[in-house]
């Protein structure tokens, strides 16, 4: 039984969550919390396994409660989010704190069903109980790029649940000479952006939302926006980016597949394909195709991912030439990108 606690500061938030929660058989909500003060005398009582967490309450914001929790008792904790600019700093500020996903605050105005939002909510909560929580800690030793030019190959990542943070620890080392990087991480549209801008702001490379059309070159990364799958195109012998408005594939879009099956389908003897943290399977039929078109291909280890649903599964099919941890994964690539 899967213990949770509720905490938000409207009435009719925890109602409405701790109904949706209670539905299901394997879950127990254990208490509501309208404010931190109280939460955190309720996870001393009631030992939960799971927290959703608002982030805007009163007497102390969520950001300040999660830092704290995270220091003195980590764990499992879902953030409930505003799809808004706003909303998406600070939901990307709670997942480099520790927190392990976040989902939209359920409005009358929801896009989806409540039934479909309850199953995404469910399905949120026993993954985050099922997950290695990873509070904040010393960023990875940069390593030293080795002397000599990089190779100019195409580097190609998928990511999912804990991706942002991961793709953090992983993009922030590598020098700015490093070649292309384009990045498909699961993430709603009102994210992308400010996933891309905060990349940005720690990476020695320049890293963009890609708009499609853009010249892939060395130093740069491309974000796939959230509302569309980010494919590599190559025209006139160069390489370009391309977003695709088509239906979602794994029920994602962006997709990794489809990031991954356009690296192959241009030539992936000059690629590397990345596949970090996530829940599902998406990514891992991509990669094998990378891998089987002459690519090389790496998958994040078990013991530093946050869920290991997606380089398991590739792991699973045989799609990945190593299995890297996080930490020592940019050193990796560069000496992928140096030796024979």
């Amino acid at each position: 039984m899967i213990k949770v606690l509720v905490v938000d500061d409207s009435p009719l938030v925890q109602q409405l969550l701790s109904h949706m929660l209670s539905q299901a058989e394997d879950i127990q909500v254990v208490g509501c919390a309208g404010d931190p003060y109280e939460a955190r005398e309720m996870i001393k009582a009631l030992s939960p396994h799971v927290l959703t967490l608002d982030v805007e309450m009163p007497k102390m914001d969520g950001i300040a409660f999660l830092r704290n929790l995270m220091k003195l008792r980590p764990m499992p904790v879902v953030m409930i989010s505003t799809l808004t600019e706003k909303g998406a700093a600070i939901t990307l500020e709670a997942l480099a704190l520790g927190a392990v996903d976040y989902i939209c605050k359920p409005k009358h105005d929801l896009s989806t069903t409540l039934l479909e939002y309850q199953e995404e909510l469910l399905e949120k909560v026993r993954l985050a109980a099922s997950s290695r929580v990873h509070p904040p800690s010393p960023p990875p030793q940069i390593p030293t790029a080795p002397e000599g030019k990089l190779k100019n190959r195409l580097v190609a990542i998928g990511a999912s649940t804990g991706g942002t943070e991961a793709i953090q620890r992983l993009v922030t080392p590598l020098p700015e000479s490093f070649p292309p990087i384009l990045i498909a991480q699961h993430i709603p549209a009102a994210f992308s952006a400010s996933f891309a801008r905060r990349l940005d702001s720690y990476a020695r490379m320049t890293v963009i939302e890609s708009q499609g059309g853009e010249i892939v070159k060395p130093g740069m990364v491309y974000i796939a926006p959230g509302h569309a799958h980010l494919v590599v195109e190559r025209r006139g012998g160069h390489m370009f980016t391309a977003l695709r408005d088509t239906d979602p594939v794994n029920r994602h879009k962006p997709s990794v597949d489809v990031l991954f099956d356009s690296v192959a389908e241009i030539g992936a003897k000059s690629a590397i394909g990345v596949l970090l943290t996530g829940m599902g399977r998406d990514g891992a039929r991509g990669l094998m195709n990378v891998r089987q078109q002459g690519g090389y291909t790496l998958a994040q280890d078990e013991a530093s991912c946050v869920v290991w649903g997606m380089p398991g599964a590739a792991v699973e099919l045989g799609a990945a030439c190593e299995q890297v941890h996080l930490d020592r994964m940019a050193g990796r690539l560069l000496q992928l990108l140096k030796s024979d």
